[in-house]
């Protein structure tokens, strides 16, 4: 007598039709996701390639539908640096931006710092002030800090007014430390004390090679904004051209009656290519920090 053995069954098995259409889903989604990358890379890159073939067209053929340079005109981009005042645009861009930078990280650590790992009383409202000097326009504020810094203290026609202010910390800058400071593990900070470390040097040796990155993102986000700053230097420094900035220079290729709009676009260009560099340099330290900033509230 012959016994017929049932064929086990294995418990969570699927049949090779679903594995297919599982397969073809995955697939699916990977391919859309891509494509919409892609498309918003092109979205966004477009207008700068755009920019740069202008760049180096000839002054007629800037004028027309055309996409692509007949012939590379690299001698505009000479021309440009040749404009009188050019070079001192950018070093007084530099000048704004990088002092302005470091001005601003150094008065805001030590508050973000503060705000994040002391606890003190009116520590709240100290952080409320900060987020609603967040929401506060700037155009509400410039005339007054206009009377005061042109009027008051002579400054008009500088940059001075812009750069003074960013050693008093930035609201902003402030906020964005102290939630990237709250990520830091107090007993770090406890254990420093114990070894005998004030607070300045807990800072010094433990907190700011800790946050890095999120200095980082700080010092990027002050540099793009006073780099394209525009307003602050049309307020303060328009009435002296010795003083003024990149982003306000390129007004002056604006002509009454023509505009030489490959010249334009090879000067858009001087200005965007050193925030590209530093952004392709930095953009690791860049994301981290700025991801890093929102673990905790």
């Amino acid at each position: 007598m012959t016994q017929v053995l049932d064929r086990p069954v294995v418990a969570g098995t699927t049949p090779p039709t679903e594995r297919r259409a599982a397969r073809r889903r995955v697939l699916l989604e990977w391919i859309g996701v891509h494509a919409l990358g892609v498309a918003a890379a092109l979205f966004f890159t477009l207008p700068f390639v755009f920019v740069v073939l202008t760049s180096l067209m000839s002054d007629q053929q800037a004028l027309t539908r055309d996409l692509w340079p007949h012939t590379w005109e690299w001698g505009n981009y000479r021309t440009v640096l040749d404009t009188p005042g050019f070079l001192t645009w950018w070093r007084n861009t530099l000048l704004y931006a990088g002092l302005g930078t470091l001005l601003t990280v150094v008065s805001s650590v030590p508050v973000a710092y503060a705000l994040a790992k002391f606890r003190f009383r009116g520590r709240h409202l100290s952080l409320m002030l900060v987020i609603s000097m967040m929401m506060l326009p700037p155009q509400v504020i410039i005339i007054p800090m206009y009377l005061f810094w042109a009027k008051q203290l002579d400054l008009s026609g500088t940059l001075w007014p812009l750069i003074i202010p960013m050693a008093f910390g930035d609201a902003f800058s402030i906020f964005l430390l102290r939630q990237f400071l709250l990520t830091i593990p107090d007993e770090y900070l406890d254990a420093a004390r114990v070894d005998g470390c004030g607070e300045l040097r807990t800072l010094l040796k433990v907190v700011l090679p800790m946050a890095k990155p999120g200095i980082a993102a700080v010092a990027l986000f002050q540099f793009f904004y006073a780099w394209n700053d525009y307003f602050g230097p049309q307020i303060y420094a328009s009435e002296n051209p010795g003083a003024w900035t990149l982003s306000y220079g390129l007004e002056s290729f604006k002509g009454a009656h023509h505009t030489d709009w490959n010249l334009t676009m090879a000067a858009t260009v001087l200005v965007m290519a050193p925030v590209i560099l530093v952004f392709f340099f930095a953009q690791k330290a860049f994301v981290e920090g700025v991801t890093l900033t929102g673990v905790k509230g």
